[in-house]
């Protein structure tokens, strides 16, 4: 190879790999906590309507009270919740539906003037593991790797889809839900734990069975929107075959959902810890900027159907340390991840926070900031 070859390839290397670097941060993941988020400047919300999203596993896995953590939410002056009907907890038994849990929670929200995105699953709900198919729906473990399409797993859909007529049924005289949102991440892989992935004609006849039970509420689709230049390759390169769950919701959904994590921890390195912290390079803004403008051109809503607003690190479990807080998130990197969202379109139709469970179990330690980060927000557009 010529020395003008090899220097033009020393230079495109570089040309991709800088902005995958320039979005690359080391640090310490227990940062001293700040007062900014009591002065930073709070986006005007608009015609946008704010919210948050109730993780009914996640407020287990943190020990809280359920029911009193979802009370003290609902006390807060937005108007829009997020609730998941998690299949394995409705059906313990397989023909058994035991609703109860879910109607008190949804008694809460009326009662509290809210109104309220449904999702229905029904294989997956958001909250980790994300995965709530009852054990007596599962033939056999679904194998990694496969597209699960609708006649080839015909045992998996067809309780799928009654399970979803029935919740949808029960649940549609209900005035405060305005909107079902038919699976989480739909045609996505289940995270980095599994390789299986919904195929698009699975997901079609969920939502084809949603709205023979209601003809008259919108349909939810969500999707992670790539941050950086390195998630949106690995997004792209595991969903090539079919696309991603943002190209189908563009496609099939009343509403587009997107999932917004500026930062996330990518490994640890003894004291230090690596982070993706993406969001602001002109790729992500073309990005962004087209399929907004695709999602207008065919007559979509769009909202934020998560706005990282708790820690992402490198375990599953939030780190709640008493003496400072989480690099992926603070009570600041939360207002500014809000802020961002809220700049990128006068149309956004709606923003809910992700994480309020762990603003309570911070709460409890002692560290009231993400709360009162969220409160601000809420004064701000009166």
């Amino acid at each position: 190879m010529s020395r003008g070859r090899i220097a033009a390839a020393t230079l495109g290397a570089a040309a991709l790999t800088l902005p995958v670097v320039s979005e690359l941060r080391v640090a310490r993941p227990v940062q001293p906590p700040t007062q900014d988020w009591q002065t930073l400047p709070i986006q005007p919300a608009g015609r946008t309507r704010l919210g948050l999203s109730f993780r009914l596993p996640q407020a287990d896995a943190l020990g809280l009270d359920a029911a009193a953590a979802l009370e003290r939410l609902l006390a807060y002056p937005f108007p829009l919740l997020r609730l998941g009907a998690y299949w394995n907890r409705l059906e313990p038994a397989r023909g058994r539906l035991v609703p109860d849990e879910l109607d008190r929670h949804l008694d809460a929200a009326e009662r509290a003037g809210k109104q309220v995105f449904l999702a229905v699953g029904a294989v997956k709900t958001f909250g980790y593991p994300e995965f709530f198919v009852p054990a007596h729906h599962l033939r056999r473990p679904i194998r990694e790797g496969v597209l699960v399409h609708a006649d080839d797993h015909a045992w998996l859909l067809e309780p799928a889809i009654e399970h979803l007529t029935r919740l949808v049924a029960r649940y549609r005289q209900r005035a405060c839900i305005v909107g079902w949102q038919v699976e989480h991440e739909s045609v996505d892989p289940l995270g980095l734990e599994h390789s299986w992935r919904l195929a698009a004609d699975f997901v079609q006849s969920e939502i084809a069975a949603v709205k023979r039970a209601d003809p008259d509420r919108p349909i939810l689709l969500n999707g992670f929107l790539p941050m950086s230049i390195p998630v949106a390759a690995q997004q792209w390169w595991r969903t090539r075959d079919q696309g991603d769950s943002l190209a189908f919701a563009l496609d099939h959904a009343d509403i587009v959902g997107l999932d917004v994590y500026p930062r996330h921890g990518l490994v640890s390195l003894g004291p230090l810890t690596v982070y993706l912290d993406g969001g602001q390079r002109p790729f992500e803004r073309r990005l962004r900027a087209r399929l907004l403008a695709r999602a207008r051109a065919r007559g979509r809503k769009v909202m934020v159907s998560e706005g990282q607003a708790e820690p992402w690190e490198t375990v599953v479990k939030p780190p709640d340390p008493r003496a400072g807080v989480m690099y992926s998130c603070s009570p600041e990197q939360m207002l500014h991840t809000y802020n961002t969202c809220l700049r990128w379109t006068p149309d956004l139709d709606a923003y809910l926070f992700w994480g309020a469970e762990y603003w309570l179990l911070r709460d409890q330690g002692g560290d009231p900031s993400y709360l009162r980060a969220f409160a601000r927000v809420l004064e701000a557009q009166t």
